[in-house]
């Protein structure tokens, strides 16, 4: 698949409040699926209270966002691209692939990747 991939990046560990300042928007490829790679293309993203505790080094429950990487965050969208015998193309999923338009999912965060029933419940409302 050609085309660009934009995505949001932590740039900088936000002070009192997160502004604007503290994110990047980067434009890279879309990544080709692989041997045993899924492709997503997200539709939607979650945007939680959690995320802000992330942004700091502060001791947490959860290991502090990376800067300079792609957000992290739930998400949902449609499988794009397929070489894993359990997903298929036009499939809808939801997971954990971050504040980016595609993403490519492989090993352990595999089993993170859920399907979504889009017969009864709108891919939305994951």
């Amino acid at each position: 698949m050609s085309g660009m991939n934009r995505r949001i990046v932590l740039a900088s560990r936000p002070g009192a409040q997160a502004s604007v300042d503290n994110f990047r928007l980067e434009s890279v490829a879309i990544p080709t699926a692989g041997p045993g790679q899924v492709l997503v293309r997200h539709h939607f993203l979650s945007l939680d209270p959690y995320m802000r505790g992330r942004m700091s080094t502060a001791k947490s429950y959860a290991p502090p966002q990376p800067l300079d990487e792609v957000m992290i965050g739930g998400t949902a969208g449609e499988v794009v691209a397929s070489q894993h015998p359990n997903y298929a193309v036009g499939d809808h999923v939801a997971g954990f692939g971050g504040w980016q338009e595609y993403a490519l999912v492989e090993g352990p965060a595999l089993a993170m990747l859920q399907y979504v029933d889009t017969r009864h419940v709108a891919v939305s409302a994951y």
